[in-house]
């Protein structure tokens, strides 16, 4: 090893003994590190880079043509590729629906397109899922009766589109992913990711064909967290395939919510970023001090010269905020590992 100086010479002896420690420790450590921030039993920790996705760059050559229908007397949206894969059943957490996940168009009027939800559904049909989203009949799920409605919907949509022969999965956040947990023990998917969620272990009974389980998670709350490390655990002992993604907050920018949001121009992000600024709503490196719920920048808004083109993308902003704290809220950022997770089981 050189150092630069007026002269350059061999390090030898006891020195040259401390610097090979020295290195080598280094080496070891950033080893370490490395493992632990890739996989670290099975576990990925998010970083800042997966936010610059943007709304209309992702998937050029995926486009919403979906298909809204009532089947017995429950709201479904749904979308098929050409040449579909497999099927995924996305669910919602409490005060969704499944509009949420499309953006409005022609054949769904009453569509929202909010800014993960929309992104979670491109991601599916660029890979060639065949997409089902479906209203809940109350605000939230619930773990009894329907649990078998949402499945002989699910097996009759299935049959109906003739998609019998493709691995079925299911994806869902809070509400919904507590749903899919339960679900998951009267209709037999190839694997699930469960969402800021835990999941409800406790209260069913789970053997080693119990489908092979993600938990993508907000480690900011820590009493999730919690029950989401004795969840790992106890399916891991009872011989079910799982693994985690953990999501960290993340920094605003100016252009952040042009970049995340469809509707939202730079011009408009810019001045809502210097709004939240003005007011104290993040910090001076552009993280949220609070939850976007418990943030008053809607009335701070409405107080400014800032007008929204359409005053419903207040719900979208709310979701980017809610995600940018990293607290509780659904993300697309980790879809490529969500759909590669999906994709390992489905043979």
């Amino acid at each position: 090893m050189w150092k630069r100086g007026n002269k350059s010479k061999a390090w030898t002896g006891p020195q040259k003994n401390h610097v090979t420690v020295f290195i080598t420790s280094l080496f070891l450590i950033l080893v370490v590190l490395t493992i632990s921030l890739r996989d670290h039993g099975n576990k990925i920790t998010s970083s800042f880079g997966l936010v610059k996705q943007k709304w209309n760059s992702s998937m050029p050559q995926v486009q919403f043509h979906p298909t809204i229908e009532v089947l017995n007397g429950t709201e479904l949206v749904w979308q098929i590729p050409d040449t579909p894969k497999a099927v995924i059943f996305v669910a919602h957490g409490c005060n969704g629906r499944s509009v949420n996940f499309w953006d409005r168009s022609s054949t769904c009027p009453n569509c929202i397109g909010l800014p993960e939800e929309r992104l979670i559904v491109l991601n599916a049909l660029a890979r060639k899922f065949a997409v089902l989203t479906i209203s809940s009949a109350a605000r939230c799920w619930t773990f009894r009766e329907e649990k078998f409605v949402v499945k002989d919907i699910i097996k009759q949509w299935v049959e109906k589109n003739r998609l019998q022969q493709f691995p079925l999965v299911a994806l869902g956040a809070s509400s919904g992913g507590y749903f899919i947990s339960v679900l998951a023990t009267e209709l037999k998917f190839n694997s699930l990711t469960l969402m800021i969620a835990e999941g409800i272990f406790d209260k069913i009974h789970i053997t080693g064909e119990y489908p092979p389980t993600l938990f993508v998670h907000m480690p900011k709350d820590l009493r999730r967290h919690t029950k989401i490390n004795e969840n790992l655990e106890l399916l891991k002992n009872k011989g079910v395939d799982v693994a985690e993604i953990e999501c960290m907050e993340f920094p605003l920018s100016p252009q952040i919510l042009a970049d995340r949001i469809q509707g939202i121009d730079q011009t408009v992000s810019a001045k809502l970023f210097e709004l939240f600024q003005d007011k104290g709503f993040i910090d001076e490196s552009g993280y949220m001090r609070n939850d976007g719920r418990a943030t008053n920048w809607k009335k701070a808004l409405r107080e400014s010269r800032i007008h929204l083109p359409d005053q419903r993308l207040e719900q979208h902003i709310q979701e980017e905020l809610n995600l940018a704290f990293a607290y509780h809220e659904m993300t697309s950022l980790h879809c490529e590992q969500i759909f590669e997770w999906f994709e390992s089981h489905m043979s």
